[in-house]
């Protein structure tokens, strides 16, 4: 049940924004115990003055492509499944849409299982009786 926001620079193609949404998810399913279909992204797009990075700290040079993936987990992941999903993610990246490993930031952030509605006002995760309030529609 990951969410996961990517944020770059504005004017990148469809199909740019494609590779780089279908190559985290890809990551995810590999690394992190990911279902396929289980798939929540946003894509953010800045202006120059509005994605603003240090070009060299930690792990630069870095470009006007820098692209920045943080990833919203449930459950807890293992240290060597985090560095697993650096490392395959930005792998993945590299060959498309051809993104500099430089230029990949990802931060990985672990929350409790009742901080997630995945509709309808409900607690799915941690309602054992969730379907049968969204029949109800009432908590």
């Amino acid at each position: 049940m990951p969410f996961v926001r990517i944020s770059l620079r504005k004017g990148k193609s469809q199909e740019y924004l494609a590779a780089l949404a279908d190559n985290v998810q890809r990551a995810l399913v590999e690394t992190f115990d990911v279902p396929e279909n289980d798939r929540f992204q946003a894509i953010h797009q800045h202006d120059e003055n509005e994605l603003i990075f240090d070009r060299s700290y930690l792990g630069g040079p870095r470009s006007d492509d820098f692209v920045y993936i943080s990833v919203t987990i449930g459950r807890p992941r293992t240290a060597e499944m985090k560095a697993a999903l650096y490392w395959r993610l930005a792998e993945l990246l590299a060959q498309s849409p051809g993104l500099r490993p430089e230029d990949v930031m990802i931060v990985v952030s672990t929350s409790a299982p009742e901080d997630w509605s995945f509709g309808a006002g409900i607690a799915q995760m941690t309602d054992p009786d969730w379907r049968l309030r969204a029949v109800e529609k009432r908590p």
